[in-house]
């Protein structure tokens, strides 16, 4: 005889291959028509670039293959990112079973703060951050330094940039998510802010290729959305839950 244990392993089972397989299916019909697209909307990417350098006029590849495998790896990350509320539902839904109908429209205000939590940090990664990195960075090029900056690469770091940022916005979703799991309490938030602050400084620093000012774009916002996080693990969990 089938265990209840084993029984409620399985249900589980089944519903984590559930939401993975429509997340999955998301990401790919999402993909495939992003590709459709591939050269005006990696046109629109090189923007920042040129605007940043005028002094370049193209971007180079080095081999046949080469521009189609990056318009496919550029139409799987705008694609992993138009996917977010998919996944994001999914995401919310699998840690949350058994919702009754109002508990279902507080799942749909969630992801639905996410989603913008997500887009604002795209929108601030691409129009604020990018521009000042790609000026920092191209302020080495010079009589002794030629950019010949390769397509692949280029296209890679802008979608790997602004797919970092929006994750990084996601940090209130994330940690009441944290807390609905049980992983994480809200009370150690509030203890360890210190340690948390130190590593937003860090990723900051990261992010923004050494960019002292980029960095301080990236983190005041963290600062802020990590606070935000805390207030929201108590209106969305309760003070039973947070404890």
């Amino acid at each position: 005889m089938n265990s209840p244990l084993a029984g409620n392993f399985t249900d589980h089972l089944k519903e984590l291959r559930h939401r993975v397989t429509v997340s999955f299916l998301s990401i790919l019909i999402f993909s495939l028509t992003v590709y459709i697209f591939a050269d005006r909307i990696s046109a629109f990417f090189m923007m920042p670039l040129f605007k940043a350098y005028p002094a370049l006029a193209n971007l180079v590849y080095t081999n046949l293959s080469e521009a189609f495998v990056s318009y496919m790896k550029m139409s799987f990350l705008v694609g992993l990112i138009l996917s977010f509320p998919v996944i994001c539902y999914q995401v919310w839904m699998y840690v949350s079973p058994g919702l009754h109908s109002h508990e279902r429209r507080v799942a749909l205000k969630v992801v639905a703060s996410a989603t913008i939590l997500f887009a604002a940090g795209i929108i601030f990664s691409f129009f604020i951050v990018l521009p000042e990195a790609l000026s920092f960075l191209m302020g080495f090029a010079g009589e002794e330094l030629e950019p010949m900056l390769k397509l692949d690469f280029y296209l890679a770091f802008v979608a790997r940039m602004t797919l970092t940022f929006g994750l990084a916005f996601e940090i209130p979703f994330l940690m009441i998510t944290a807390g609905k799991t049980g992983l994480i309490h809200r009370r150690h938030f509030i203890i360890q802010r210190k340690y948390f602050y130190i590593a937003i400084i860090i990723l900051s620093f990261l992010l923004t290729a050494g960019d002292l000012f980029s960095s301080a774009l990236l983190a005041l916002p963290l600062f802020g959305l990590y606070e935000s996080g805390i207030l929201a693990m108590r209106l969305f969990l309760g003070p039973v839950m947070e404890k």
